[in-house]
């Protein structure tokens, strides 16, 4: 993997960002909840899209959600994958309900299916940093 390439594509870490790829770094997904209605987002943002209130916190989630959707990647439309192809992208619906565009780490075992199981897992990618991945396998302490 090219890890110069890779690295240009990774968002910035901002003041508003840096919770979240904080709680990456300690093996937990953590996203944004309004403290007005309760509803967990992402992305961040600065303002809850349900009730408009600019107050929130960043809370630990499970991790777990289902597969709302996937496509499998065979050409190398980036060339820090060039080295990854065929990769599959994963949109997950998580159970607090935000949807997550990620990649799935293993080759599972059986055909994928809309609203199978996955969980999150936390690996330093190229470069260092810890992207959310997910995973069809056994979660930890499962």
């Amino acid at each position: 993997m090219d890890v110069a390439a890779y690295a240009k594509l990774l968002p910035d870490i901002t003041p508003r960002s840096k919770p979240f790829w904080d709680g990456c770094a300690a093996g937990e997904l953590r996203l944004q909840k309004c403290t007005e209605c309760g509803r967990y987002r992402f992305p961040d943002g600065p303002l809850c899209p349900e009730c408009l209130s600019s107050s929130s916190s960043w809370e630990a989630v499970s991790g777990n959600g289902t597969i709302w959707s996937w496509c499998t990647m065979h050409q190398k439309y980036f060339a820090a994958f060039a080295d990854e192809v065929p990769y599959r992208l994963v949109y997950v619906r998580l159970a607090e309900g935000p949807l997550v565009i990620s990649v799935l780490e293993d080759e599972p075992s059986e055909e994928l299916r809309l609203d199978q199981p996955v969980h999150a897992v936390f690996r330093p990618s190229p470069g260092g940093r810890v992207i959310p991945q997910f995973s069809t396998g056994a979660a930890a302490g499962m």
